[in-house]
């Protein structure tokens, strides 16, 4: 099976992608969306998953990969909120800011842009790619 694509958003003021990068691996806590959940449960170990840094300076930043499925977020008496881990893979080599992406006009459709609260999206393959080539130098 293709792996798929997804774009996770993230304050970096709670986790920022320099200590995801020290630290190997990723786990966001505190996801309380439906929607949202519904796209943790459908990720698959290794679906590649853009990281959005929110709130500040918003601009897609690293690439991340699915290292465990969802489960339930340990922060939450609630076994219906989920998270999943990740693991870092590559740090983009520019960010890709919210700007550049909805200047595109070949991401107009983009759940970013449609919907911006949402934390966790699914991306189509050519979204992905976009995306990816908006990064490089």
């Amino acid at each position: 099976m293709t792996p798929r694509h997804w774009l996770i958003k993230f304050a970096p003021f709670r986790t920022s992608w320099a200590e995801i990068v020290a630290r190997g691996s990723f786990t966001p806590r505190g996801i309380r969306n439906p929607e949202a959940r519904k796209h943790l449960i459908a990720m698959r170990l290794g679906d590649q998953v853009l990281f959005y840094r929110s709130q500040q300076d918003q601009a897609i930043v690293g690439l991340l990969e699915v290292t465990r499925e969802a489960y339930p977020d340990p922060t939450s008496a609630d076994p219906q909120w989920l998270t999943c881990d990740y693991q870092p893979i590559q740090t983009l080599p520019s960010p890709v800011t919210l700007e550049v992406i909805k200047a595109n006009p070949g991401l107009s459709e983009l759940p970013l842009i449609r919907r911006p609260r949402l934390s966790v999206m699914p991306l189509t393959a050519g979204g992905f790619e976009i995306l990816q080539s908006l990064a490089l130098p």
